[in-house]
């Protein structure tokens, strides 16, 4: 099957903007790009209409089945209802223009395979299951009351875990269940009670015990981390990305660049909270705020920093914490910090293929996979015009119209 795109404007990062260009895609890859295109009689001929033709974004930290992780809900709902808002949550996924997602915690194995089985509209996945926990740290959902929230379900590992032999066994488990890479909760967090996101957790020990397996597999390590300390104890045990990185500071960006550690800073989500709040049921709503508040004075700032320290900054939200759907509003935040357009749409884009070794994949170009969205003005001019789904035309996934 093929489709041809015309009268469209490429614009891939680092490059000249090529104008009044063709594409023809063949099955689900770009075959020809050039001003005129040969092709076969029953071809699907799409008329670009002098619009602008972008790849696919890919958001690095996303929760797709996440609704907030209230744990209130998750008391009060039937636990297919954990599933089944995945759908509606892809929807708005892919109609704000991200074809991809690296999901950092609650999308399991039957996601990505009803994703393969066009099941249901859905981003492509690199699924991480679910974070490994220590016994009190960000995400052991064990309340006071003597409650575990944690959703937990056959196939699905439970991600708490202590000493060297639990994490060994854990990253067994959470790659049994279908990772593609591990996250670890690496310092406190807004969400969970009785932590704070200064403090590192985990030691040494089982922090390099985790990526020694995880590596042994050829598998990446991710950490949730806003804490100092946190940061420079996953930049010695080998962590190939930190989330969030609130605390970031001159020394440890240069460690970050000398040991090719990128960071996803997920500056949208703590303004989106700050400025949003949480609903009026959720008992631990101030100590959010109070955790909040500290958080979003200095994380643009410290963020700043890495950027100019060279560090390989990549788009990611958080979404599944916020809703789902303001994906590309990141790219505001990114620019915020220092980054150009073109290197916060690259961020999103081609850098992001490249961190997950994707290498067909980012870019507008022959024999590249057609993951594509065709925008109604040039987002170099104005970057905010992709923050508006309506200014995202379509949006194309393999060579197939999702939007």
């Amino acid at each position: 099957m093929q489709t041809l795109i015309e009268n469209v404007n490429i614009l891939n990062p680092s490059e000249e903007i090529q104008t009044s260009m063709s594409v023809l895609i063949e099955d689900n890859l770009i075959k020809e790009i050039s001003r005129s295109v040969n092709t076969k009689a029953n071809v699907n001929v799409i008329d670009g209409e002098d619009n602008y033709l972008l790849p696919g974004f890919i958001d690095c930290h996303t929760h797709i089945f996440a609704k907030g992780f209230h744990k209130q809900e998750n008391m009060a709902n039937p636990l297919g209802i954990h599933f089944y808002n995945a759908v509606p949550h892809s929807l708005q996924t892919l109609n704000a223009g991200v074809t991809s997602i690296r999901d950092c915690g609650s999308a399991d194995l039957s996601f990505k395979l009803a994703q393969q089985r066009k099941l249901f509209p859905a981003p492509k996945v690199y699924l991480s299951i679910t974070p490994l926990v220590m016994t009190g740290g960000h995400f052991d959902l064990l309340l006071p009351s003597g409650f575990d929230m944690e959703i937990i379900y056959p196939g699905f590992p439970k991600g708490r875990c202590d000493g060297v032999e639990e994490v060994l066994k854990k990253t067994r488990e959470v790659k049994r269940a279908g990772a593609d890479f591990i996250k670890v909760m690496c310092s406190g967090g807004v969400l969970t009670t009785n932590t704070s996101p200064e403090f590192a957790q985990f030691n040494k020990k089982e922090l390099k015990t985790i990526v020694c397996e995880a590596k042994a597999n050829d598998m990446k390590v991710s950490a949730h981390c806003h804490s100092l300390k946190g940061m420079n104890n996953c930049i010695d045990a080998g962590f190939s990305s930190i989330e969030h990185g609130t605390f970031i500071d001159r020394k440890t960006s240069k460690r970050m660049v000398e040991n090719n550690v990128s960071l996803v800073p997920t500056l949208l989500v703590h303004q989106f909270l700050y400025k949003n709040g949480f609903p009026s049921w959720d008992s631990y709503a101030s100590e959010k705020t109070a955790k909040l508040k500290e958080i979003v004075k200095v994380h643009k700032e410290n963020i700043s920093v890495a950027y100019d320290e060279g560090v390989n900054i990549l788009m990611g939200t958080d979404s599944g914490v916020i809703p789902h759907g303001h994906n590309l509003e990141e790219l505001g935040h990114l620019i915020d910090v220092g980054m150009s357009e073109d290197e916060a749409i690259s961020s999103g884009t081609v850098k992001a293929a490249e961190f997950l070794d994707q290498d067909n994949l980012g870019l507008v170009k022959e024999n590249y996979v057609a993951d594509l969205i065709l925008v109604n003005s040039n987002p170099l001019d104005d970057i905010s015009i992709l923050s508006v789904n309506d200014n995202i035309l379509k949006v194309m996934q393999d060579g197939v119209i999702v939007k």
